[in-house]
């Protein structure tokens, strides 16, 4: 089982977002996982500008960092996802990382994953709002959501370790999600519905967007005739 932990905070091993998805990926190594940490911020990973180009062809033509840490992604069986709160969302690096995976949302290639967000904040609270975001961002995408994590760092050092005690406990609750292949009820329900309106999404524009309609066409012929 591989765990790919990424850090979206530019503050390098002073951020406190870092001890949040390190102490993630602890739990899961103690549970046997394979894992990797990214360093978002060191990476280079250009706009998106809208171009299509990934709908048509399957992949961004683009030529930066992305497309090796998108692989990555793509391989895990399980991520965690960390920003610090910067103006009520995740830091630019981080949302520049999700825009360049409109191919991903639209054939959902992120089902059968799970994930654990978690996000740090100066405001009292205000780490719910970047997991929260997260957690519906990856829910979209097709994954599990194991569950979240976050602190206000202006709560002091007992805060923030009882959040890396709770980052930690989830790291390992990843790893036996993945290993038992847990399925949340409500959360599959809401995967059933967002791939059916992404499906008829790209059919609608399946002139234009060839390669994710091929896929979905592919998915539809694989699928089992009753679930049909």
């Amino acid at each position: 089982m591989k765990i790919l932990g990424i850090n979206a905070s530019p503050k390098g091993t002073r951020s406190e977002t870092l001890r949040l998805v390190k102490a993630a990926l602890n739990g899961a190594e103690s549970m046997g996982c394979e894992v990797e940490l990214v360093d978002l911020c060191k990476l280079k990973i250009e706009y998106c500008n809208a171009c299509g180009i990934c709908h048509k062809k399957g992949k961004c033509y683009k030529k930066d960092d992305f497309q090796a840490l998108y692989r990555k992604m793509i391989a895990a069986d399980g991520l965690v996802m960390g920003s610090p709160n910067y103006f009520l969302s995740v830091t630019a690096q981080m949302k520049t990382l999700i825009d360049r995976m409109a191919y991903a949302v639209h054939c959902q290639l992120f089902a059968g994953k799970y994930t654990v967000n978690v996000a740090t904040s100066g405001g009292v609270g205000r780490d719910r709002q970047v997991t929260r975001y997260l957690d519906t961002l990856m829910l979209t995408f097709g994954s599990f959501i194991t569950g979240s994590a976050g602190v206000s760092v202006r709560l002091g050092s007992e805060a923030r370790e009882a959040a890396e005690r709770k980052s930690f406990r989830l790291g390992k609750k990843l790893a036996g999600d993945i290993r038992a292949r847990r399925v949340y009820t409500k959360q599959e329900k809401i995967h059933r519905e967002t791939g059916e309106y992404f499906r008829q999404l790209v059919t609608l524009n399946k002139n234009e967007w060839v390669h994710e309609y091929e896929f979905w066409s592919r998915a539809s012929r694989s699928r089992p005739a009753k679930n049909r």
